[in-house]
């Protein structure tokens, strides 16, 4: 048995790596999108629907619209925490100084939450 065969030339094998690699691309580049669809709350449920059906039936034009008019919105989970973490903290802060009243730190703490 050899271990290297003429039937599958390496211009071959580089190919199907190829096509492997933008099939494992694709798959991951598609769950970012939809998980990014649906961790956003300030979507509405039809509008998630609509992107969600787009996206299955026209895969590449979906994605690529979605990137193209969404793509700004698109951060990845732990920037949000920190960031809300951080104004958290700067309010708190702020209400230990007594810059702020109690509501005003509700407000800012909610606001940092929702975002």
């Amino acid at each position: 048995m050899a271990l290297a065969s003429t039937d599958y030339p390496f211009s071959e094998l580089m190919w199907t790596m190829l096509v492997f690699f933008c099939w494992v691309a694709w798959f991951w580049l598609l769950f970012l999108v939809l998980s990014d669809l649906y961790r956003r709350p300030g979507v509405s449920g039809w509008a998630k629907a609509g992107w969600t059906v787009f996206v299955l039936l026209l895969p590449f034009v979906g994605v690529l619209l979605y990137l193209g008019t969404q793509g700004r919105h698109m951060r990845p989970p732990s920037a949000v925490d920190k960031d809300a973490a951080e104004r958290i903290a700067e309010a708190k802060r702020l209400l230990d100084q007594g810059a702020i009243d109690e509501e005003e730190f509700r407000v800012l703490k909610r606001k940092a939450l929702s975002s």
